[in-house]
């Protein structure tokens, strides 16, 4: 009968165990993030780009040079990018679509008017590392840049 009282004990603890396996501190379900929940999580910052051959682009090349800076994706779906220097870049609307294959940033002007659309297919988003491609010329996808950013302390310049 003891040996019973011990496997009974035993089981319950390891049930109790499992319960809270994926939770946080205060035992309460982590929920998985959306990818447009992921994106605005953190603040982005361009430290590399590739090549459709997988070969590092200086940031400075003429190819991904527009699209580096610090990038601000707020949780009201707007954002704000800078250049590196911290001066504005661009400020607008975004979305990630629901399976997080592609973001789309409407940027606007100062009065709010829209200014372009740029849809990107989105490479890798994780709270690591968010990855989209350009492609120079958008009839021929066999030549590509990957556009690498990676989370930031830098504070949104005012």
């Amino acid at each position: 009968m003891a040996d019973f009282k011990k496997i009974v004990l035993g089981l319950v603890v390891v049930f109790c165990a499992t319960l809270f396996v994926g939770c946080s501190d205060d035992h309460e379900p982590q929920k998985a993030l959306t990818p447009s929940e992921v994106l605005a999580s953190v603040s982005w910052e361009t430290t590399n780009a590739k090549n459709n051959k997988g070969e590092n682009v200086v940031l400075k090349d003429a190819n991904v040079a527009n699209f580096v800076g610090f990038a601000y994706f707020k949780a009201d779906g707007t954002f704000t990018m800078y250049n590196l220097d911290d001066s504005p870049k661009m400020h607008g609307d975004w979305t990630v679509s629901t399976d997080g294959k592609t973001r789309t940033i409407i940027a606007k002007d100062n009065a709010g008017a829209v200014l372009f659309t740029r849809v990107v297919d989105i490479t890798v988003l994780t709270k690591d590392e968010f990855t989209y491609r350009i492609y120079p010329n958008n009839n021929d996808k066999s030549i590509y840049f990957d556009i690498v950013h990676t989370p930031t302390s830098h504070v949104e310049p005012k």
